[in-house]
């Protein structure tokens, strides 16, 4: 069984037509549905047990610098599921909140938002990743987020980086990734959330039409899962 740590919730009008984001990464997680635990710890205790095959994270509208309750017991859960060597990947709020779990300092860009779909590059960390090692070099992602991992935590290795997000993702020991970038989303989430946002972009329509579909960022969810089953 896998476990979803579902931490916030889409807009409504996207959830209602199109899923949520824990729907959206069981998509391309490449597992049954009846093989996923989803837990919403804005409303939900997570399990006292740790016998997960592996731990995603979903991202959520929230800041983790508002250091809500249940966020706040969600970082310590992922700390000890890190202890225990579950395989934990989080993604953008998720991301953000295992690296302050873990030690990392959280707070907003000091250059702003990034929104839409943008270039990453893999470091050469990523050429020995267990997970990232059959990415392309350089590849597409969608991105959506104000806040990032500035400090990440003692001992992490960066994954991924562009020349706006030195930290898009990284490992942490043997079992635990914090991925900023959207793997979940595919080219009409990413394109609803340019509109939804576009008085954060000095040009809305540029954004706009560079959104394009990203498999190889999509790839990435079901590289986690089957690493964690090997």
């Amino acid at each position: 069984m896998f476990l979803v740590v579902k931490t916030g919730n889409t807009m409504k009008d996207l959830a209602l037509h199109y899923g949520d984001f824990e729907d959206w990464m069981i998509r391309f997680m490449g597992v049954m549905r009846q093989n996923v635990m989803v837990v919403d710890v804005q409303k939900e205790n997570l399990p006292d047990s740790f016998d997960f095959y592996g731990i995603l994270i979903t991202g959520a509208h929230e800041m983790v610098t508002d250091r809500h309750d249940w966020s706040e017991r969600t970082a310590e859960w992922l700390r000890r599921a890190v202890e225990k060597s579950v395989p934990v990947m989080g993604v953008c709020y998720g991301h953000q909140l295992l690296a302050h779990a873990l030690g990392g300092t959280v707070d907003n860009h000091p250059k702003g938002p990034e929104i839409g779909t943008v270039d990453v590059n893999l470091t050469a960390e990523a050429k020995k990743d267990p997970v990232f090692k059959s990415l392309p070099q350089t590849f597409r992602v969608h991105v959506s987020h104000t806040q990032s991992a500035l400090t990440l935590p003692e001992g992490a290795v960066v994954l991924v980086n562009n020349p706006y997000e030195p930290h898009h993702a990284f490992r942490y020991g043997k079992n635990a990734w914090g991925v900023q970038f959207h793997p979940e989303y595919d080219a009409l989430i990413s394109r609803e959330y340019v509109l939804n946002q576009k008085e954060k972009l000095k040009s809305p329509e540029l954004t706009l039409g560079g959104v394009e579909e990203t498999p190889e960022a999509n790839s990435l969810l079901g590289k986690f899962c089957e690493y964690c089953v090997k």
